[in-house]
């Protein structure tokens, strides 16, 4: 029997590609969202790529953790700002990780938070964005299964995080 924890029941998100070369479709329950690559990488910009989506995710987590801690202590928080960009960098620039060679995806997270808080609570509120759930997931190790769905048996195919499918 698999029990599940609260956290890990989430509706099942759709992705269907569009007319246009690169565009897609994404529903998730009753909500409609689109993706497309921008111009110079061939698409018509119909939405955000597939990494600004990523971001929109980390950025939406974050804030929603942050108030949610503030909201439970009664901080005076008024609202948050979350601003990142996604770049990729050589390994060798990056003192504090643990690959050494190639390339590295690098988020950086700009929190401004907003209303009348003690040094204390900022400083604790940014301990807090750093424990959202997608922030987690982000940093731990990811297990992918995929499996095809055709008019034949499925084939199942598990790939870890930082390994190809």
């Amino acid at each position: 029997m698999i029990i599940r924890r609260r956290d890990d029941v989430s509706r099942t998100v759709v992705v269907k590609s569009g007319l246009l070369r690169y565009s897609q479709k994404i529903s998730v329950g009753s909500h409609v969202l689109h993706a497309d690559e921008p111009g110079d990488s061939g698409g018509k910009d119909c939405g955000p790529n597939p990494y600004e989506l990523l971001l929109a995710a980390l950025g939406a987590c974050t804030s929603m953790t942050v108030r949610m801690y503030a909201e439970r202590k009664q901080w005076p928080l008024k609202s948050v700002e979350v601003r990142l960009a996604h770049s990729k960098i050589y390994a060798e620039e990056c003192a504090t990780c643990e690959t050494k060679e190639g390339m590295l995806d690098r988020i950086e997270r700009e929190i401004a938070l907003f209303g009348d808080l003690s040094d204390e609570q900022q400083q604790r509120l940014l301990e807090i964005a750093e424990r959202c759930p997608v922030h987690r997931t982000l940093v731990s190790e990811v297990q992918i299964c995929t499996r095809m769905i055709a008019d034949h048996p499925p084939v199942t195919i598990a790939a870890k995080r930082g390994e190809e499918s």
